[in-house]
């Protein structure tokens, strides 16, 4: 990393372990190396507060050893006792979600188990598998309450286990682009902001040694999270203030998926993270419209992520990212679901001339992304009894008042589009007038790309690319503005349009990287596949929070490819939706409230199940009114305007960089060595979870088995030539890759019979693992006869279907020498004959590596090895590909850009 360079900090409590005594808990946490220790005494004697100390000290191994055996030795019944300890461990987790106090005490929260979900590089992003809840106070200071039981089983409600994420050293709140914004701000900031941290640090010993070290330090930046988007934001109130910010690990709800997109080998990475609001937060029907502040129901903010596996540091790696919206429809309005009608009547419930509600939405909106905000509506727009147009009419006059004050250059864009009219017709194609939608979409807002264009972009440019919007910096591209889809459920249409969107910034994204020549991706090719089905599981995850069931309408039912199995599917869904509805979302409803915080509960006052609605716990001008009004006309927050298109919250200025933490360290500190956190060479790592061996790989999950001559990911395959069809659905997609994998390493079949006699499911066990050749070369083929028995045929294919190319006869002299050596290599490795050493020339080993016995027994196989000789060529050569990596680009000269121009026009044009 060069020197005064920037870097997220990483977080050094990755570990935690609660020790209890009778009268305190003593929560210990370290670094993942177990060299640095943070202690946090907590008081059991306060039988309704919670105290908790922090003396903000690093202790050492040895340092938190002693004081464990002290605590241990000083708690105990009786002096020098030793049959009983008075110190006794608890519980180990991974962090603390958060402090929760119902009407008797407090208690803790903890992460016990977690999972890799993702990786941003080297970043780890980890889903909470398990939680434990403690409570705080001891029994004899206890003071019982017999509605507590009922609060404690409603907050427990919320499954933590179920799509709620976290990370060490990634702000999750923020977008990619926020966070890599961040980390290249001009050092003379970094400087002034790290002076004021010091002065206003707790720790005296933070930036000791610093200044007798030289200048090689580095710049650790931690942001202020985005409140909208931490769901435990409420639990860390109480703490936040008191403790070192290492303890407070911020958790998003929503979805995170990443799959493994292989281009010949290289590999890249395509991470889904969808964020789900905290304000306004709930289930379908009891959830709709927006709140007295602007927070709409069933917030989403989606963001997919492209960058090159093979450089993880943010500022050598190629990072690409673009960002859409959905949410309900910025008014007030509701469904009543009493009448238990599939579709209840939507009822504006308050009337809002001067559109102050979405005025206050579409400034956090303004504030957060820039310009453009582009709306697109898919209600529908011609309906026999006026339903879903009620919504349409309110939102386009909201727009329209709006609009008039804005500049024209960044007003509001809205698109109507009924998708519902355009599926039930036969002669139009829903998809495509998606994709001409979603390439103006594109253009207008643009897309994160954190490195310049591309040199291949200027040999081969596109019409498209030059009418790209955004904003271009030196550094690369910024998005500027929004796409915000919405239907009324905001689920299956609203996933269905957003996919499109997104399958074309994706092509954006990998022509920003050179990836592809032209900017487009066509369906049935193996990364669009990859890409929907990252998309269909997202649309699920959130239609299972929001609305209680998977998507009902798919990507392939608006395709209309869908196979007939699928409509008795989609019923079962819409009934699972509707049951959902109504009879589990009210229990739903006030889990969110109590675990949001949105409900406290008080003694004397009305409990959470006693009150008949909770309209006054989301609208907070029912219960007070405002002393300032905001204007009519000028309806956006001070000082947006004056920055747009960029977003405000990306602008350099005072406001923003008050919410920055900035510490400097030395540049192999812990804190900011990621390549320390990813590799962790203090631990014994495997290599399937290090490299994310398991996660879905274009290669084995979706190329067909015989690939034949082209195996790029953007060849447009047939239905039938796919991974998946082989693989078949995803309920055993597990068992098929573990049938795979012990293919793979097992010997042939013994016999045909042996074969014809196993499942069906075993068809598709001969799939290549990660693109491997396999080490037979007779494939089996297995059919379907007319009496249901499988019929096997060996067929041996020839190396020009197998490899693309013909391979000659009689390899060449050279051929034979090199295999000569490497035959000679391999028996000399594992036993030392010395009567087939003088039938081989000395002088050929020589030439490639020189193994020397240092044993004086014959029989041992150990060996000075001395290593070949590198020419000065081939070591400047290799010393230009380590600067490479670290980001020190060697200046092109003229002949290297003759060269590349000779190999572009020999191969494309």
């Amino acid at each position: 990393m060069p020197a005064a360079a920037a870097a997220p900090l990483i977080s050094s409590v990755q570990k935690l372990v609660l020790y209890e005594t009778r009268a305190r808990y003593f929560l210990v946490g370290s670094n993942p190396a177990e060299t640095k220790y943070r202690v946090l005494k907590i008081d059991r004697t306060e039988p309704k507060d919670l105290v908790i100390i922090d003396d903000k000290h690093v202790y050492t191994q040895q340092e938190v050893r002693e004081l464990l055996g002290r605590l241990d030795l000083g708690n105990r019944t009786k002096i020098g006792q030793k049959g009983s300890s008075g110190l006794s461990r608890a519980v180990s987790a991974f962090g603390i979600v958060g402090f929760i106090r119902f009407l008797e005490g407090y208690y803790i929260v903890l992460i016990t188990k977690r999972r890799k979900m993702a990786d941003i590089g080297g970043h780890a992003i980890y889903k909470i598998e398990d939680t434990n809840m403690i409570y705080i106070p001891n029994d004899s200071v206890r003071v019982t309450h017999p509605d507590e039981a009922r609060y404690l089983r409603i907050f427990q409600n919320v499954d933590l286990s179920s799509n709620f994420y976290f990370s060490y050293s990634y702000d999750l709140s923020h977008s990619l682009q926020y966070n890599l914004t961040v980390l290249r701000m001009p050092l003379e900031i970094l400087k002034t902001e790290t002076t004021q941290t010091r002065q206003e640090s707790f720790d005296i010993f933070e930036d000791e040694g610093l200044s007798t070290q030289g200048g090689s330090g580095v710049f650790g930046i931690c942001s202020k999270p985005y409140e909208k988007y931490v769901w435990n934001g409420k639990l860390l109130e109480a703490v936040k203030n008191t403790v070192h910010h290492d303890w407070l690990l911020y958790i998003i709800h929503g979805f995170c998926g990443q799959s493994k997109l292989l281009i010949y080998g290289r590999p890249i990475y395509v991470t889904l993270i969808a964020r789900r609001s905290s304000k306004f937060a709930g289930t379908r029907f009891l959830k709709r419209g927006s709140n007295s502040e602007g927070d709409v129901a069933n917030e989403v903010e989606t963001e997919q992520i492209l960058y090159d596996a093979s450089v993880m540091s943010f500022s050598a790696g190629s990072y690409s990212s673009y960002v859409q919206v959905r949410g309900s429809v910025p008014l007030y309005w509701s469904q009543d679901i009493s009448t238990m009608m599939p579709k209840p009547p939507i009822t504006l419930d308050q009337a809002d001339p001067f559109a102050h509600i979405a005025a206050l939405h579409f400034d956090q909106m303004l504030q957060r992304f820039g310009s453009p905000i582009i709306i697109l509506n898919l209600v529908k727009e011609r309906e026999k009894r006026k339903h879903e147009r009620i919504l349409s009419e309110e939102l386009v006059a909201a727009v329209t008042y709006l609009n008039q004050f804005l500049p024209p250059e960044h007003a509001i864009i809205y698109i109507p589009w009924d998708m519902a009219k355009y599926t039930k017709s036969k002669l139009c194609n829903v998809l495509d007038r998606l994709n001409v939608i979603a390439e103006s979409v594109v253009k207008k807002t643009g897309f994160f790309v954190n490195r310049p264009d591309s040199y291949c972009n200027v040999l081969r440019p596109d019409e498209k690319w030059n009418e790209l919007g955004g904003c271009v910096v030196s550094t690369g591209r910024l998005q500027t503005g929004v796409l915000r889809t919405n239907c009324v459920d905001c689920l299956d249409r609203t996933n269905t349009a957003q996919f499109m969107v997104g399958k074309c910034a994706l092509a954006y994204q990998l022509y920003s990287l050179g990836l592809i020549d032209k900017p487009n991706l066509q369906f049935d090719t193996d990364a669009v596949r990859l890409f929907e089905e990252l998309y269909e599981d997202h649309g699920d995850t959130l239609s299972l929070q929001y609305g209680g069931s998977q998507l009902v309408h798919r990507v392939k039912t608006y395709r209309k490819i869908a196979p007939w199995t699928q409509h008795s599917k989609d019923i079962m869904q819409t009934l699972s939706r509707y049951y959902s509805n109504a009879f589990s979302d009210a229990d739903r409803q006030e889990s969110i409230n109590l675990f949001l915080g949105v409900f406290k509960p008080v003694e004397g006052k009305p409990h959470l199940w006693e009150l008949p609605t909770d309209f006054y716990l989301h609208h907070k001008n029912t219960l007070s009114l405002s002393q300032t009004r905001r204007s009519y006309t000028y309806w956006w927050t001070t000082g947006v305007l004056k920055h747009l298109p960029l977003p405000f919250d990306e602008v350099t200025c005072a406001e923003n960089r008050r919410k920055l933490t900035v510490k400097k360290f030395h540049k192999y500190e812990e804190e900011i060595d990621i390549h320390n956190e990813f590799f962790r060479p203090y631990e014994l790592s495997s290599f399937d979870e290090t490299f994310c061996l398991a996660m879905t790989n274009s290669t084995r999950d979706f190329m067909p088995k015989n690939v034949g001559i082209d195996p790029s990911p953007f060849t447009v395959r047939k239905p039938d030539e796919t991974g998946k069809s082989v693989l078949g659905n995803k309920s055993n997609r597990e068992e098929t890759v573990l049938q795979r994998k012990t293919a793979a390493s097992a010997p042939p079949p013994p016999s045909e019979e042996a074969v014809s006699s196993s499942s069906e499911d075993d068809s598709g066990t001969d799939k290549e693992d990660e693109g491997a050749v396999s080490q037979r070369s007779t494939p089996v083929k297995v059919t379907d006869a007319g009496d249901n028995t499988k019929i096997t045929e060996n067929v041996v294919q020839s190396t020009k279907d197998v490899y693309g190319v013909n391979l000659s006869d009689v390899p060449s002299e050279d051929d034979i020498t090199i295999y000569a050596r490497f035959v000679q290599l391999g028996q000399s490795q594992h036993k030392q004959d010395k009567s087939s050493q003088q039938f081989c020339s000395k002088h050929q080993l020589d030439r490639v590596i020189n193994l020397i016995p240092i044993s004086s027994f014959s029989q041992d196989n150990i060996y000075e090895v001395q290593p070949p000789r590198a020419d000065r060529k081939s070591i400047e050569i290799f010393h230009a590909h380590i600067q490479a990596g670290k980001g020190n680009m060697q200046p092109l000269g003229k002949d290297d850009f003759l060269m590349y121009r000779e190999y572009i026009r020999n191969r494309y044009l």
